[in-house]
């Protein structure tokens, strides 16, 4: 329960004028002219990415993760390259104006610039009350505007604490006003609850044009910067990063990346190609089975939901007859990244059986596919661009469903070979072997 303090209502003579363009009049649609979708162009090609493009001018952008995740960080280095461009306001409520400066100057010295150049048009402010925020945007006018964070600010006529609802809904509504009247970009950065989404019961994700989550484990070089909303792109786009002693560095190929370091033809190894968003990326799904100690055996997931992996052991145990009663099941996708989409079923799958029957998968081959209670391989999506993806990489083969209609004709560079189900998968993966 929240306390919201209400105000008195003001008549119509004393209320303020507000809105996105002043007093509305209905118009028709055919007369209304199309927007331009010029944006502004971004030199970070991963950021760039999951925006859609570039920057849109006008637009409001919230970015969210986990605490020390490199939030700041990445913002801090889209604005030391904006500011390269036209003047850019970097509000913090959280930090100092010597730490950021530290920091910006950490991030170039770690890109190996000769001599730490700071660009001029970068102003930085430490401030919480938005109504300055809102004095200072306006006396400088910048091309893109940061507010790290958005549950910092607050506005002096509500009595309400920092990041409460009310402060929240207020706030973001006021800077979405400033954008779309003034066609300043807006960055927001987001704190996340224990849960991982958004705080302020998603109030923020209505308000804003796009939601941004950085993810990643802190002890893990590797961050998705993953969009889950946006009004100018693609959702569930993905940029991968690297974070290093120069800040978050862009990943170009992340599948070599994720599958540098492999023990080649070990049991227990299997290779599956997830989509995120529109690029496809190969990672390496671990498996290991070992008896258990105690009377009901674990099933330990890293990287794949738990529900995902107790649907694959019990098809494992029923319909091909492994024997996993007694034995703990352990699955980790290496390098710290999370698979959700059930594509990675096969790979699982054979991971596990790999384990159990000391048989190694093919370490040129990469497994395709969902799996069914009954045992059947179900096709998935983008299948031709997973295959080229396999392809590029110098993978020679790949286990897939089975086709209904034969309309696009398989990679040339690669041996297709086609299941019905995941028995008939499993002994072409561990016969291949």
């Amino acid at each position: 329960m929240v306390e919201e303090v209400i105000s008195p209502t003001k008549s119509n003579t004393e209320r303020a004028v507000r809105g996105l363009v002043g007093v509305s009049t209905p118009r028709r649609l055919s007369e209304i002219g199309e927007g331009s979708e010029e944006r502004i162009h971004l030199p970070i090609v991963e950021f760039a990415r999951v925006l859609g493009g570039g920057v849109v001018p006008g637009s409001i952008v919230l970015v969210g993760g986990d605490p020390g995740i490199g939030k700041s960080t990445l913002l801090l280095q889209t604005a030391l390259e904006m500011a390269k461009k036209g003047t850019v306001l970097y509000v913090s409520g959280e930090e100092s104006e010597g730490q950021i400066k530290m920091r910006a100057v950490r991030l170039l010295q770690g890109n190996n610039q000769a001599g730490v150049d700071l660009p001029d048009d970068l102003l930085l402010v430490t401030e919480t009350d938005l109504e300055r925020i809102l004095a200072h945007v306006s006396n400088t006018k910048p091309r893109l505007l940061i507010v790290d964070s958005i549950q910092t600010t607050t506005l002096p006529e509500l009595d309400s604490s920092a990041g409460s609802i009310s402060q929240l809904r207020e706030s973001a509504s006021r800077l979405r006003e400033l954008a779309k009247s003034t066609n300043i970009s807006v960055f927001l950065i987001g704190h996340v609850t224990k849960e991982g989404t958004l705080a302020g019961p998603r109030v923020l994700e209505h308000i804003v044009d796009t939601v941004l989550y950085l993810e990643g484990e802190r002890f893990q070089s590797y961050r998705l910067l993953r969009s889950v909303k946006n009004r100018f792109g693609a959702t569930s786009e993905v940029g991968v990063f690297e974070m290093r002693e120069g800040g978050l560095i862009e990943v170009s190929n992340p599948s070599e990346s994720f599958l540098a370091g492999r023990l080649v033809n070990a049991p227990g190894s299997a290779i599956a190609v997830t989509m995120e968003g529109t690029r496809p990326l190969l990672v390496e799904i671990q498996g290991l089975t070992s008896a258990t100690s105690f009377g009901n055996p674990r099933r330990t997931p890293n990287g794949v939901d738990f529900n995902r992996l107790l649907l694959i052991t019990a098809v494992l145990t029923r319909r091909i007859r492994l024997g996993l009663a007694e034995q703990d099941v352990f699955v980790n996708v290496v390098g710290g990244l999370r698979v959700s989409e059930p594509a990675a079923d096969l790979a699982i799958a054979a991971s596990i059986a790999s384990s159990s029957r000391d048989l190694p998968v093919r370490a040129d081959t990469v497994l395709i596919g969902e799996i069914g209670l009954s045992g059947e391989l179900r096709s998935v999506g983008h299948m031709q661009a997973r295959l080229k993806e396999a392809a590029n990489i110098g993978f020679k083969k790949a286990v897939v469903p089975g086709r209904l209609r034969q309309d696009e004709p398989w990679p040339k560079a690669l041996e297709v070979k086609e299941a019905h189900s995941l028995r008939q998968a499993l002994e072409m993966i561990l016969k291949s072997a």
